[in-house]
């Protein structure tokens, strides 16, 4: 989910889903340790729980960037061997760090050296012709030898080669099965499955028989289904969910706060387009969204006309 689930937008996730784990976007870990770790790693406390996505192969310059996420107080660190992207294949990490467990291993055992958090796995069920459920099995027997206890397992192998990052979530088949067959096989592990799971059936489907489930695109582009998610997962005393007036409204400080400080709009409501999906008014909020919340100036007044427009009342007068 790079460039997706960035700060603005776990703000604004959390509003709907007060208990689930959320993570930040993928974060190359050579970028922590050297760059502007302020704008990568600042979040919002209220968001917490939140885990560190870091993208990486070196064992030291990894351990070095989970003690840094530490002090921005995340609470896990997750290592993303699942990524198909040329771009990050180049750099020698993502889901081709699959065909090298070991190395894997190594990375996993020095982050654990490094920080008192879960240190976790996301991976595929496989790469290009190394898909097998033994290979699966092996790769994460390994890594577990080295402390992992939690794997996110994509249900789908990655084809390296010739595929686009958006055709790797789509043309190769899901197979939930194997990652159900995962633990089964390995019950002393958490596994958590992803992919394909876009409606309230298919998560369901997956509770018998992994200990939890990832749920990425579909909740950022409907993001009432992680708020039902959330409630699926922790009956027990479960907030009602809020209408989208009142998710906007609960924003309007933060947006107050960001805006005032030079950041733009869009920044935020690039992320909350999907706020009224499957709703009437769903296109009319979208958008006044898009129209007004790039301009400059722009600030809370649109997120009201969209609002307005979306539920049928008179537009508000913008400054936008």
């Amino acid at each position: 989910m790079m460039d997706w689930t960035d700060r603005h937008c776990r703000r604004f996730l959390r509003l709907l889903a007060p208990r689930a784990l959320l993570y930040t976007e993928m974060i190359v870990a050579n970028a922590v340790v050297r760059g502007d770790r302020a704008r990568l790693l600042g979040q919002d406390s209220r968001d917490q729980p939140v885990a560190l996505q870091l993208g990486g192969s070196d064992p030291a310059v990894l351990a070095a960037a989970a003690r840094i996420g530490i002090d921005f107080g995340y609470a896990e660190i997750n290592l993303n061997v699942g990524c198909p992207s040329e771009r990050v294949q180049d750099a020698e990490f993502g889901a081709c760090l699959m065909a090298d467990a070991p190395r894997v291993a190594d990375c996993v055992a020095a982050m654990r050296s490094a920080v008192a958090v879960p240190v976790t796995v996301k991976c595929r069920t496989g790469i290009d012709d190394h898909d097998s459920y033994e290979f699966l099995a092996r790769f994460v027997e390994t890594v577990a030898a080295a402390g992992c206890r939690t794997f996110i397992v994509h249900a789908r192998k990655a084809l390296l080669g010739g595929l686009t990052p958006r055709q790797n979530r789509e043309i190769p088949p899901l197979h939930h099965e194997t990652v159900w067959r995962l633990k089964g096989d390995l019950p002393h592990l958490s596994i958590v499955v992803n992919g394909g799971i876009c409606s309230v059936a298919t998560a369901e489907a997956q509770w018998p028989h992994a200990d939890g489930v990832m749920v990425g695109r579909e909740a950022y582009h409907n993001p009432y289904f992680i708020g039902l998610l959330d409630r699926l997962a922790w009956p027990a005393g479960a907030p009602p969910l809020p209408e989208p007036a009142d998710v906007v409204e609960t924003l309007r400080p933060y947006v107050a706060e960001h805006v005032g400080r030079g950041d733009r709009l869009h920044a935020i409501t690039r992320h909350m387009l999907g706020l009224y999906a499957h709703r009437p008014g769903a296109r009319a909020f979208r958008r006044v969204l898009s129209e007004l919340g790039s301009r400059s100036g722009a600030d809370f007044a649109v997120l009201e006309a969209a609002v307005a427009a979306a539920e049928g009342t008179p537009r508000l007068r913008t400054t936008a």
